[in-house]
């Protein structure tokens, strides 16, 4: 039996009672009982409250681009509406039109999910993903060189300059500062909201969770052992007699480096790339997000937002474990 859309609730998580009977095709002001023969890619729709206006902006792009819909399902997950859809078609150039009259929502419009009931991984960034701050500018604003090394920071996460130099000119301008600092930002480090309830849905799918960061041990140390996680990456900051030298210590964490350490991860614990989740907020991010199944720019910076796979901007990361749990 068709679903006039005009009579269907205005909130879709209203919506759950009358699609429990299974899947229904998009057809102009009804929904038909139905499936597609072959799907090419999936939109997830997403707000903290999700209204029948976000379906019908979408629908007027996939409309006027051909493509054939499928409304899958409702579900409300981590106290946020996710709407479901199957597409006929798929490209980046749909993806771009649907995000440009996203307004009021979130969405993901990729050509294939990670599957929540298998194994996987999920890599994120730390400073401005995982905690609200960036450590290395709070450590600076301590030491008394805050201005300096936010201008920066500012310039690297927004892809102006390359993040080992970056780092480096940042890092040297600590020379000298008392390393105890670590220790009060540590105490007044804040997690991006919805940190926990991902981690908490990721182990209870027996997903892993780790950490690539272009901060520094400490931090990421902390954040591991405080949330249970599985592994961590950063940089070490070199100290004598308790104070920072201005250097750090082996390889630097750049870019090129969280692609590797998602690679190695998966290998690690023999789980396919297709199964894979990075998320970042900055440049350094860009190469991760690219690398894994699903790539989730997070609050992101311009330049970010135009090449991220997935852009959540009104969400924050229980908007990952929603997307983990949409299909």
């Amino acid at each position: 039996m068709a679903l006039l859309m005009d009579v269907l609730p205005e909130n879709i998580a209203g919506w759950n009672e009358v699609l429990s009977g299974g899947a229904h095709l998009w057809q102009p002001g009804q929904l038909t009982p139905g499936q597609l023969a072959k799907p090419a890619g999936h939109l997830i729709l997403l707000a903290e409250q999700l209204h029948k206006s976000a379906l019908y902006s979408s629908l007027q792009v996939l409309d006027e681009a051909g493509v054939q819909v499928e409304v899958s399902g409702v579900k409300r997950i981590a106290e946020r509406d996710l709407l479901s859809l199957r597409l006929s078609a798929w490209s980046p150039a749909l993806k771009a039109r649907l995000q440009a009259v996203a307004d009021g929502w979130d969405l993901a419009c990729v050509p294939a999910l990670p599957e929540a009931d298998k194994p996987g991984l999920v890599l994120m960034d730390m400073d401005s993903t995982a905690i609200q701050m960036e450590c290395i500018d709070e450590i600076a604003l301590l030491a008394g060189v805050g201005e300096e090394v936010a201008a920066v920071t500012r310039a690297a996460m927004e892809g102006a300059l390359p993040f080992s130099e970056s780092l480096r000119r940042r890092v040297r301008a600590l020379e000298g500062a008392d390393a105890a600092i670590i220790e009060q930002v540590i105490a007044r480090m804040p997690l991006m909201p919805g940190l926990i309830v991902l981690v908490e849905g990721l182990k209870a799918m027996g997903w892993k969770v780790a950490l690539a960061s272009g901060g520094f041990t400490p931090f990421t140390g902390h954040l591991r052992q405080t949330l249970g996680l599985d592994a961590d990456f950063a940089n070490t900051l070199e100290i004598h007699n308790g104070r920072f030298t201005g250097e750090v210590l082996g390889d630097i964490v750049d870019a090129e480096a969280k692609a590797r350490i998602l690679v190695e991860l998966a290998e690690r614990y023999q789980i396919p790339l297709s199964q894979t989740v990075a998320i970042g907020d900055g440049a350094n991010d860009l190469l991760m997000l690219a690398e894994a199944g699903l790539g989730v720019a997070l609050h992101a910076k311009p330049l970010v937002q135009e090449k991220a796979p997935v852009c959540l901007n009104l969400l924050s990361l229980e908007g990952v474990l929603a997307l983990l749990q949409a299909r």
